[in-house]
């Protein structure tokens, strides 16, 4: 499994009533990912029009397909961070 952290934000150019629409059903997508856990955790941006979600996929391309079903992926910009677990203190990893 590998983990990115994607970063989306509205592109205010683009509002409108499909927009809003668009907005208001990303609960319920949210919910079906977290549900088949591709969803680990997401978080809203304060003072933004956007959010911090991170998503648990198995190819790139399962991440390809799940961003293009979101609901609002025709009214946003998104960038992409593949993250890395960091070993924790004391281990053999890090003592290195």
């Amino acid at each position: 499994m590998s983990k990115f952290l994607v970063l989306w934000s509205l592109d205010t150019s683009k509002l409108g009533t499909d927009a809003v629409k668009s907005v208001l059903s990303m609960p319920k997508y949210a919910d079906n990912l977290k549900k088949s856990g591709k969803l680990e955790k997401r978080y809203h941006l304060v003072g933004q029009h956007g959010g911090a979600w991170i998503y648990d996929v198995d190819t790139n391309e399962e991440l390809d397909r799940l961003l293009a079903q979101a609901p609002i992926y025709n009214f946003a910009n998104f960038t992409l961070y593949p993250l890395a677990e960091m070993p924790e203190a004391g281990t053999a990893e890090s003592d290195s």
